[in-house]
């Protein structure tokens, strides 16, 4: 009986390679013709003479826009890539990768390592080449932007282009030919510091301590949700935490307190450019406040040509809400980091105060750090403090936009392993980990992130 076992097992091993041999020397191309059948194309009636539109009845024109509408708004067909080949050993490369993918926060079970496994034992190419496909793409989706769905992340509208559906297949199909699915899986990872030390963080953490697992894990997410690479230098504003922070190469050179978006104006999470700082600015009332200002003193009426008005302005001055300094920083959210004329709030413990912009401790002084680093000389500390003290409202631009991050994590870590939790101020976290724990087949491709 094991004779025979051993025979099957014999006969199925050299099956696998005889079809491996046949089409690995096919082009990479080879199941194009598999994944999708041609369409025929439809006969198409011999075109009539042209004329001038100018000449066209202007009905047979109007006709013609209704019933045929312009090339470009038609879109183009979806891209179909070939099915590439696996080799089992990339294939079982990639089943250790899932096997471990905890140490990630995340599931193996999202990714089902056992029919994997069953595909590496069936002996069937072509059986391996989908499901291996299947498992990196649903991999690289993760690691790239994270496994909660969009629609479960309240709040947050900052994008993410680390990955698409082109990129996906090119990484596939380098990291086959050159036997290096684990790194090149790894290479999708967060590169910011604060995801490695939340990684050893839940490394260190006994499992059963369920709640603060759960915390974790579902942070590291959210850092996947990030683009992988901040850029060099950038401000992130961490609303959990109601801290600002200046970051270069990794460091933070400059860190100070933040009044975030109260409870009924949450602050949106977003990234944009800061392209300068207005000084002595005025503040343009937003409509959703406008009920709250309207009439008093202090503000101005804007009117319009027929002599309506149409808003409220807040000159400069002491009661100016936005204080002494705006950070340019266009969004279609209105949300900015800027002074206040109300400083004692920064010393409340819970500082979820404001309509949604970011009110920053000393903002004057970030400004004064961006421009002496950037060493422009028009726009010294001096220079800065004579405009102040002037009154006038002055913009004043970088040579550099600078990228902001506005964002929310619930946790953090040090490098020595201590980990800090922060009050779920918007209470998020909830449904953010329930979206997490999902069982169910993930409802997004990387196409549609």
């Amino acid at each position: 009986m094991s004779l025979k076992k051993n025979g099957l097992a014999m006969g199925m091993r050299v099956k696998f390679w005889v079809t491996f041999s046949a089409l690995s020397a096919l082009p990479v191309a080879w199941a194009t013709a598999q994944t999708a059948a041609p369409v025929p194309a439809k006969p198409q009636a011999k075109p009539a003479a042209a004329q001038p539109a100018a000449a066209q009845p202007v009905a047979a024109q109007t006709q013609g826009a209704a019933a045929q509408p312009p090339a470009s708004t038609v879109p183009p067909p979806p891209v179909v890539y070939p099915t590439l080949i696996w080799h089992p050993r990339d294939a079982q490369d990639l089943l250790t990768f899932i096997e471990q993918i905890g140490s990630e926060g995340l599931d193996p079970a999202d990714y089902d390592p056992a029919g994997l496994a069953m595909a590496l034992r069936s002996g069937d190419p072509l059986l391996l080449a989908k499901t291996a496909t299947d498992r990196f793409n649903r991999v690289s989706g993760d690691l790239a932007f994270g496994h909660v769905p969009r629609a479960e992340r309240d709040g947050w509208h900052i994008p993410d282009r680390d990955l698409n559906r082109e990129r996906q297949f090119l990484l596939m199909r380098a990291a086959l030919e050159q036997h290096r699915v684990p790194d090149s899986l790894r290479g999708l990872l967060p590169t910011h510091p604060q995801y490695r030390d939340l990684k050893n963080a839940l490394s260190t953490t006994p499992r059963d301590q369920t709640a603060q697992v759960n915390r974790l894990r579902l942070n590291l997410d959210r850092w996947r949700w990030l683009p992988r690479d901040l850029g060099e230098k950038y401000i992130i504003v961490n609303v959990p935490a109601f801290y600002v922070a200046l970051v270069e190469n990794g460091v933070t050179k400059w860190r100070q307190r933040a009044v975030a978006g109260a409870i009924k104006t949450p602050t949106p999470m977003l990234s944009v450019m800061a392209t300068g700082v207005s000084i002595n600015p005025s503040w343009f009332v937003p409509k959703s406040i406008e009920p709250e200002v309207r009439g008093k003193p202090g503000y101005v009426p804007l009117r319009g040509k027929d002599g309506k008005i149409k808003g409220w302005r807040q000159p400069p001055g002491p009661n100016n809400a936005l204080g002494e300094l705006k950070f340019v920083m266009y969004n279609p959210h209105n949300i900015y980091l800027h002074d206040t004329n109300a400083r004692s709030r920064f010393n409340s413990q819970i500082r979820s105060l404001s309509h949604g912009c970011i009110r920053t401790q000393n903002v004057v002084d970030l400004a004064k750090t961006i421009f002496a680093e950037e060493g422009n000389p028009a726009w010294t500390a001096e220079k800065i403090d004579a405009v102040l003290a002037s009154k006038k409202t002055v913009q004043a631009d970088f040579a550099k936009p600078i990228p902001v991050y506005i964002v929310y994590f619930s946790t953090a870590a040090s490098t020595d392993g201590k980990i800090v939790n922060y009050g779920d101020v918007y209470k998020r976290d909830p449904k953010v980990l329930a979206a997490l724990l999902d069982k169910r087949p993930p409802r997004e491709t990387v196409a549609t992130r």
